[in-house]
């Protein structure tokens, strides 16, 4: 997955304007306490935060 993906399904599943702030505020333990944001930051791959994000919003298994 690349960084342009996991952004178009952020935005898919929060809407355009909400899927960056929570990126930069829901802090998630699988990812070593950091935002998506932050983890993307510090080199962890789109697909790994995916799945956390994934994880964290409940999604169904059909949108990992």
């Amino acid at each position: 997955m690349r960084h342009t993906e996991f952004w178009a399904r952020m935005e898919e599943h929060l809407g355009a304007s909400y899927a960056s702030a929570w990126a930069d505020q829901v802090v998630m333990g699988s990812l070593e306490h950091r935002t998506a944001r932050e983890a993307l930051e510090a080199g962890v791959s789109p697909k790994e935060v995916w799945r956390a994000v994934h994880e964290t919003l409940g999604l169904p298994e059909r949108e990992r």
